[in-house]
C-alpha cells in the first residue's frame, strides 16, 4: 500500500572518521533503519592543516572526512541532528557539520512504494 507524500528531511552530516561508529551507535534506538556512508574529503574554517612528513612540513588543504546521509520523517529530524551532534562532538575545530534538506519524493524501486513507504 502506497502513502500520500509526507514530510521527509536529509539530514546530511560531516564529521570526523574516527566518529562514525559512535554516531551509527546514536541513530539505531531512534528508528533510523538504513543511512548512506560516503568517504570524502574537504575542509572548513580550519583550511586544511600543516603536517610533517619524512622529515618535510606540507600543507594539506582537504582533510579527511565522513559524509552520513539519511532520510527520515519530519518528526524524528530533531532526534536525528541532535544525536549526530552529540555522538560527534570532540570540542576541537574540524568536529563537522550537520544540513537538513527537504525530500520532495522518494521511490523504492524493488516495491513502487513511494514517500514514506519508501523510507
Amino acid at each position: 500500500m502506497q502513502e500520500g507524500p509526507g514530510p521527509m528531511k536529509l539530514v546530511m552530516a560531516f564529521i570526523k572518521p574516527f566518529k562514525l561508529d559512535e554516531v551509527r551507535e546514536s541513530l539505531t534506538p531512534l528508528g533510523v533503519q538504513g543511512l548512506t556512508v560516503t568517504e570524502v574529503k574537504g575542509f572548513g574554517r580550519q583550511k586544511g592543516q600543516t603536517e610533517i612528513y619524512r622529515g618535510a612540513e606540507y600543507q594539506v588543504s582537504f582533510l579527511p572526512k565522513i559524509k552520513i546521509e539519511v532520510v527520515v520523517p519530519d518528526e524524528l529530524v530533531d532526534g536525528v541532528v541532535e544525536a549526530i551532534a552529540k555522538a560527534a562532538r570532540t570540542d576541537k575545530i574540524g568536529d563537522g557539520k550537520v544540513f537538513v534538506i527537504d525530500v520532495e519524493r522518494a521511490l523504492r524501486i524493488r516495491t513502487g512504494e513511494t514517500d514514506m513507504a519508501a523510507l
